[in-house]
């Protein structure tokens, strides 16, 4: 029992908890929903109405279905769907919003409009039985019935099923006869008593219409009906549409445009077409209810009216492809919109028509790659223009005012690098070089600032308001970017897979400092610091791309400055003709990047005489782990670099070495360990014994499945020759291998779900464990064997011994990563991100895997040791998100602070989530809790008192030298 304060003590510094006073103050969260889904009319963003407040509703590319409010752009709300339950459309029923997804519409969902809170649930059919097609919307569709508002979805391209608007509850169920490949029902619609359910069956060179209707209160089949027509696109030339009671069926035929009217026996089977105009696409603009829809043709594009004996309109717009149509009607008045290229005014503008002839409404666009278009009327009689682009930037404009804007191609982020600020007076370093009159008048003007200085001074010194760990990092008073007293404030360089978006964000609050397209065709795959504050210039970045056109795949570099993302050499630079295979950065005596293309040749970036001697002396020293294809499988090879005369000025990477598996074990990947400063090299333990840290600097993680035993591989290898140091065996989940794995130092963390039940004790239950490892050098305690420094053929490289431990965990992990501090001192916590979208720190003395399964001894409680607990709860007190909902995270990044203590933690996927986490306290700096005042008045009553006293004593002794 008198060990007990001690374990309690350890366990209180080992959560580090954030307090509610701390929110949006050492942390931000940059809420998203993603790219809106415009190519389909089922999951394009729409305007509605909640309790006279507009939202704009939207499915998204990270499958999301959100509202956004008019007003601002704010998230109303937002409801993920897991990864495999794909959206597949969505539709408003009053006040409720009614979703398919899954696969071939397996769920089938009703949200409340103004929450988004679930009311219904609904699964149509197995997900194992769903109809996989592309575009995923295709044999799928929502309508909505015209009375009893009771949902009618279509799935699988022949199933029509009814449902309750309310509960979701079936009131009938019909399927098609012919459920093979020739006939797909692909739309769905409602009148009164009747539901047309309209697809196309397949013929030698075309789709042939055909349409079955039913009855909407029993689903019994009223009419079958094949309609003479020849299809070519049954996902894109082919509609639907209810007008004035009346259903209609339209499609495009050779250039035609066709339209036939649909009554509950199907008798009619003559359609109108549309005389002396060929369009080569057909385009639902959202004006279908009025029969209205727009023709695009070599001569320009029209409006036509393909009910009415199907009639042409105006034309609005030339041929040109790259204009994009909407439409809208308010009071029964409808309207166009289009963007385009306006020769007049050099931009692409936006005009907004109105079918009356009155004049048009035209603004100019910030963008150039408009994609999508959405129309409404505001309140205020102006015209509302959602704009989605290309590269993932959202918009509204209220009449030629830019409402608001969102980035939405954040939330496909794939790669971000921290870059440190400049310290303020190095930031004003760029005044050396001038006169001695700017000096002079810059000081002046810098004078002013003097006595504001000097009470801040004054004000810090007497109250000690300095800042604090847990103080916000604030911008400089000039509004130059500059770090604070801390470096908690640093650019976050990140790019996106979409548009390939690079941004520059401000890490104390979120804000976006700078954004730029590096083009279209473009993916970034690596970022790398090629230059830091530290060089004495502004930090840099290169940004190592895949360039994708017509003709061929390039490898080109962007080389951008970080603080600016302005280019330092040109807009891209070509590094490799072709494919790059693998790319990395050495850093010897300067820093450089190396790509190797497909036929393992070096390039580098910059190419200059400098990058290849620093090559040249250290590529012996080199070895790096690669995938490549053998037999139509992956397999891992190490390879080394020399210089080769038949490859010319390129050195060349050769293979040494080829990972062995068994026949059946396929490799899935490969992942680095994180890499940082090593403060200690062993560990003493109670009786003065030392455990030294196995630090192999070439070791990688590799991950395997084998799909016939349902097993999953994870192995720790050494690059330089392939030896595997560590290797497990665990059990796929349903025949999926998702394991998390980290390696800092020779701490190796991973998570994975065990779905059987072997005897040990942490296992008798199913569910998702945590298992940490650490190695050692030698056999035991006290056996240094040196491996940082080893060569990988020495005989003791490979002299190791593990501890490991497994936990039960009570959540699935999408990603972890360990913290990092500026010179490795602090401890290390472990943040995870859970699938219950919260950010979570557990400290290493948590998870350290020689916790004694029996009480612990005085040894073992002197190291911090206590007892073993096969469970790890779900402690609220270790959520360092707070009540942020940090949803679909995809990888965390960590980086040191200017304070030893502090690690920054930086989490992106759907959204973005920056904190700070301290995971030895703020042992750096003073409490905020420390009475400064109290400290200054003693200070100056001692001082008074030596003053008052001083004389006194030195009369003293002056009589006393006077009597001696």
């Amino acid at each position: 029992m008198r060990f007990l304060p001690l374990l309690f003590l350890i366990h209180a510094l080992g959560c580090w908890a954030i307090h509610e006073s701390d929110v949006g103050t050492v942390d931000w969260h940059k809420k998203l929903v993603g790219i809106p889904l415009y190519k389909s009319s089922a999951t394009a963003p729409r305007f509605a109405s909640v309790d006279d407040r507009n939202v704009i509703l939207t499915a998204t590319a990270n499958n999301v279905l959100a509202a956004l409010d008019a007003k601002d752009g704010t998230v109303a709300w937002r409801y993920v769907f897991d990864p495999e339950d794909r959206i597949a459309g969505f539709y408003q029923n009053g006040n409720t919003v009614v979703t398919l997804s899954g696969p071939g519409g397996a769920i089938a969902r009703g949200l409340d409009i103004k929450t988004g809170v679930l009311t219904f649930e609904r699964r149509l059919h197995p997900n194992s039985e769903g109809l996989l097609v592309d575009p995923n919307d295709l044999g799928k569709g929502i309508a909505i019935g015209t009375t009893s508002q009771d949902v009618y979805t279509l799935t699988n391209g022949h199933t029509v099923t009814r449902l309750d608007k309310s509960t979701g509850k079936p009131s009938w169920t019909w399927s098609g006869q012919d459920q093979s490949s020739l006939t797909l029902f692909t739309k769905l619609l409602t009148t009164t008593d009747t539901v047309y359910v309209i697809g196309v069956s397949s013929s030698f060179a075309s789709y042939t219409l055909h349409i079955v209707s039913l009855s909407s209160s029993t689903g019994q089949v009223l009419a079958d009906s094949e309609i003479p027509s020849s299809i070519v696109n049954a996902s894109a030339d082919l509609f639907a549409f209810v007008h004035s009671g009346s259903a209609f069926a339209a499609w495009l035929e050779k250039g035609n445009a066709r339209s036939l009217s649909l009554s509950p026996t199907l008798k009619n089977k003559k359609a109108q077409t549309l005389p002396k105009q060929s369009f080569e696409e057909l385009l639902d603009v959202g004006l279908s209810d009025l029969g209205l829809f727009v023709g695009k043709g070599s001569r320009g594009s029209t409006v036509i009216n393909l009910v009415d004996n199907a009639s042409l309109g105006s034309t609005i717009g030339s041929s040109d492809a790259s204009t994009i149509y909407a439409g809208f009607h308010a009071d029964g008045k409808p309207h166009i919109a289009k963007s385009f290229w306006s020769t007049s005014a050099e931009k692409y503008t936006l005009e907004v028509n109105a079918l009356d002839a009155s004049a048009p409404t035209t603004l100019p666009l910030e963008h150039t790659d408009v994609a999508h278009l959405t129309l409404h009327v505001a309140s205020s009689g102006e015209p509302q223009v959602f704009l989605t682009t290309e590269s993932g930037t959202v918009q509204l404009y209220t009449g030629t005012q830019v409402q608001w804007s969102r980035e939405e191609s954040l939330a496909t982020t794939t790669i971000a690098e921290f870059v440190e600020l400049p310290e303020q007076i190095s930031a004003e370093a760029d005044a050396k070089g001038e006169s001695f009159t700017h000096r002079l008048l810059r000081h002046a003007v810098q004078a002013q600032d003097f006595p504001r200085y000097f009470s801040s001074f004054v004000r810090r010194f007497v109250t000690g308001s300095y800042a604090s760990a847990t103080s916000a990092a604030t911008a400089a008073a000039d509004g130059k970017l500059s770090r604070d007293a801390f470096g908690f404030r640093q650019v976050i360089v990140t790019a996106s897979h979409v548009g390939g978006k690079v941004f520059g964000i401000d890490s104390s609050n979120g804000d976006i400092l700078w954004s730029r397209a590096l083009g279209a065709g473009v993916t970034p795959s690596k970022i790398f610091t090629i230059k830091a504050v530290s060089d004495g210039v502004d930090p840099e970045v290169v940004i190592v791309t895949e360039k994708r056109s017509e003709e061929a795949r390039d490898t080109v570099v962007f080389h951008l400055n970080a603080l600016t993302g302005e280019d330092v050499a040109g807009s891209g630079t070509t590094a490799v003709r072709g494919q790059g295979s693998d790319a990395f950065l050495l850093d010897y005596g300067s820093k450089f990047i190396v790509i190797l293309d497909d036929l393992q040749r070096v390039h580098f970036y910059p190419d200059n005489e400098e990058s290849r001697r620093a090559f040249a002396d250290s590529h012996s020293k080199l070895s790096l782990p690669s995938l490549a294809s053998k037999n139509g499988h992956t397999v891992i090879f190490g390879s080394h670099f020399a210089f080769n005369e038949d490859a010319g000025e390129h050195p060349v990477a050769y293979r040494t070495w080829e990972l062995p598996l068994p026949k059946d074990e396929r490799v899935q990947t490969i992942d680095h360990a994180h890499r940082g400063p090593v403060a200690s090299l062993g560990k003493v333990l109670g009786d003065r014994t030392t455990l030294y840290k196995y630090l192999n600097p070439r070791l990688f993680i590799a991950y395997t499945v084998t799909a016939s035993k349902n097993l999953c591989g994870l192995y720790l290898v050494d690059s330089a020759k392939g030896t595997v140091i560590y290797q497990v065996q665990l059990p796929a989940n349903n025949g999926a291998c998702n394991i998390q794995a980290t390696l800092s130092e020779n701490w190796l963390v991973y998570h994975y779900y065990e779905s059987e039940v072997p005897s040990s004790d942490v296992h008798r239950t199913k569910g998702y464990r945590v298992v940490t490892v650490e190695l050692y050098e030698g056999q035991g305690p006290d056996d240094k064997t040196e491996s940082s420094d080893m060569s990988s053929f020495d005989k003791a490289a490979t002299d190791v011994f593990a501890f490991e431990e497994s936990y039960i965990f009570p959540h699935a992990i999408s990603a972890l990563a360990p913290t990092s501090t500026k010179f490795g001192i602090s401890g290390k916590d472990l943040i995870v991100a859970t699938k219950n979208h919260k950010i979570q720190s557990f400290p290493r003395r948590l998870l350290n895997p020689r916790r004694p399964h029996r009480k612990p001894t005085s040894q073992e409680a002197e190291e911090g040791l206590f007892q073993y607990d096969p469970i790890i709860y779900d402690d609220p007190k270790r959520v360092i998100s707070h009540t942020y909902e940090v949803a679909n995270v995809q990888k965390i990044v960590t980086a040191p602070a200017l304070l030893e203590s502090t690690s920054m933690v930086f989490a992106f996927g759907l959204d973005m989530f920056l904190t700070r986490v301290a995971p030895s306290g703020t042992f750096d700096v003073l409490s905020e809790n420390f009475n400064k005042a109290q400290l200054v008045l003693t200070v100056s009553g001692l001082i008074a008192a030596i003053m008052f006293t001083r004389p006194m004593v030195q009369r003293k002794r002056l009589r006393e030298k006077w009597y001696m």
